[in-house]
C-alpha cells in the first residue's frame, strides 16, 4: 500500500473542505415570497447540490441593493424591471418566470367573509370594514398595489382613517388575528399565518398579479451555479410548491 505522508492527507482534506465551504449561492428575495424559497431550499440544494443563503427584504429595498451593486448570485427582484436592467447588475437573458400571486384580504378566524367578486363587491368591502391592515414597509409592492386599487375605486380619501399599516405581512395579518384589524391585505403566498381565514383575492382587473422572476446576478461568483438554482426554482417540482401558496406556475 502507498504510504501518503499525513501533511499531506491534512492538505487534501482541507482543500476539499474550503471547496464544499465556497460552493454557497447567494439569494436575495422579497419577503412576500419567502414561505415557498424556504421550503424549497433543502431540495434545491440535494439538487442541484450547491448551498443557498437567501436574504429577504422588501420590494423598494432589493430594487435599492441591486442598483447600487450589492453582490446576489440570484436576485429576484420587484417589477417592474427597469432600474434593475439599467443598473448593469443583473443578468437580462437569464430572466426566469417563477410564480405569479395576487393581492388577497383575510379576517380573523371565523369571521364572515367579504365579497371580493368584482370590483364593485371590493369597494363596498372597504367602504364597509371598520379597519384595514398592510404591510407598508419600504418599498412594499402590498402597499403599492393596494393604494392603486383605492385609487382607482376613489375611495382613498374615505379609508384614509382606517388604514393600519404594519411592519410586514406577517404583522398585518397579526393585527387581524387579535381582532385590531378587520380586514387585512397582503399577497395570497403571505395568507398561512395563525387566527386567520383568507376571504379571496381581488379582481385581477382591479391588482393584477405580480409576477416573480429570477435572474442571475452579473457578478455573480459562479453563474452556472446561479443558473442550476433557478432552473430548480423554476421547475415543476418548484411549481407545485408555489401552488401549495396560492401562487401560479410563472411559465
Amino acid at each position: 500500500m502507498k504510504y501518503v505522508a499525513p501533511a499531506m492527507v491534512v492538505l487534501v482534506f482541507g482543500a476539499a473542505c474550503c471547496v464544499r465551504a465556497q460552493d454557497v449561492v447567494t439569494l436575495l428575495s422579497p419577503g412576500s415570497f419567502q414561505p415557498p424559497i424556504v421550503q424549497l431550499i433543502p431540495n434545491s440544494e440535494s439538487t442541484t447540490g450547491h448551498k443557498i443563503k437567501a436574504a429577504f427584504r422588501a420590494g423598494g429595498a432589493i430594487k435599492q441593493m441591486v442598483v447600487r451593486g450589492d453582490v446576489f448570485d440570484v436576485i429576484i427582484p420587484q417589477p417592474p424591471y427597469t432600474e434593475a436592467l439599467a443598473s448593469g447588475n443583473i443578468v437580462a437573458v437569464s430572466a426566469t418566470p417563477l410564480a405569479s400571486v395576487a393581492l388577497g384580504a383575510a379576517v380573523r378566524k371565523g369571521a364572515p367573509k367579504p365579497d371580493l367578486s368584482t370590483p364593485e363587491a371590493v369597494k363596498r368591502t372597504l367602504l364597509d370594514a371598520k379597519s384595514i391592515s398592510y404591510p407598508e414597509e419600504a418599498g412594499a409592492t402590498v402597499a403599492r398595489q393596494l393604494h392603486a386599487v383605492v385609487e382607482k375605486l376613489g375611495i382613498a380619501a374615505q379609508l384614509e382613517s382606517k388604514m393600519k399599516p404594519a411592519s410586514n405581512g406577517p404583522a398585518a395579518l397579526a393585527l387581524v388575528a387579535k381582532g385590531e384589524a378587520e380586514i387585512g391585505v397582503t399577497f395570497l403566498s403571505g395568507m398561512n399565518q395563525p387566527g386567520v381565514e383568507l376571504a379571496g383575492a381581488f379582481p385581477s382587473e382591479l391588482a393584477p398579479p405580480v409576477e416573480f422572476v429570477g435572474f442571475a446576478g452579473a457578478h455573480a461568483k459562479d453563474p452556472a451555479a446561479a443558473k442550476a438554482v433557478l432552473d430548480y426554482l423554476s421547475s415543476p417540482e418548484a411549481t407545485a410548491v408555489y401552488k401549495t401558496h396560492g401562487m401560479q406556475a410563472g411559465r
